[in-house]
């Protein structure tokens, strides 16, 4: 190949975020995961960006599958025809071989899937996704309060202060 083999990076920003395009290099972390050396790397036609960080398993799976293809389309010619290494290709791979020009393995858009507008139904209708985002908001920001309070309230069980809410008893 004349151009490198470069990874799928997602677009910054909320306007494109959805799109996906050739990225710099790949990570040492994919480079690793796919079992290539990161010195070896680029003599083979494989762009690395030691920069570069992956901040999803997503990215990184699919990065990975990426160079896993590429290295298994490859055709590595021996460098001593008599003496070929573990990682080269046979004299028949090698004979039948052809330049490949333009792009390597190109990036295609995954077409967007529309779903079909439906009624709302009344079980969507009672829920309120700003009080349940309110209320998981405060369960999170409580959480140490509440188990600081169960476990006072286990020390001292006859203290009514340190009761619970839920274990109190009502007033008539």
């Amino acid at each position: 190949p004349v151009k490198r083999l470069r990874p799928i990076v997602r677009c910054p920003t909320v306007r494109y975020h959805t799109k996906v395009r050739q990225g710099r290099g790949f990570t040492l972390e994919e480079l690793k995961a796919a079992g290539i050396n990161r010195r070896e790397a680029p003599t083979i036609g494989i762009a690395v960006d030691y920069r570069r960080r992956n901040k999803s398993i997503e990215s990184l799976q699919i990065n990975v599958a990426r160079l896993k293809e590429y290295r298994s389309k490859l055709i590595l010619f021996p460098k001593n025809a008599k003496k070929p290494k573990k990682g080269d290709s046979t004299e028949e791979e090698c004979k039948v071989a052809t330049q490949l020009r333009g792009e390597i393995m190109p990036i295609r858009q995954k077409a967007l899937v529309k779903s079909k507008a439906r009624v709302i139904t009344e079980e969507e209708k009672k829920i309120s996704a700003y009080v349940t985002l309110r209320k998981a908001r405060a369960d999170a920001r409580l959480v140490g309060i509440r188990a600081k309070r169960v476990k006072e309230a286990a020390e001292n069980p006859d203290d009514v202060t340190k009761v619970p809410a839920g274990d109190k008893k009502a007033k008539k």
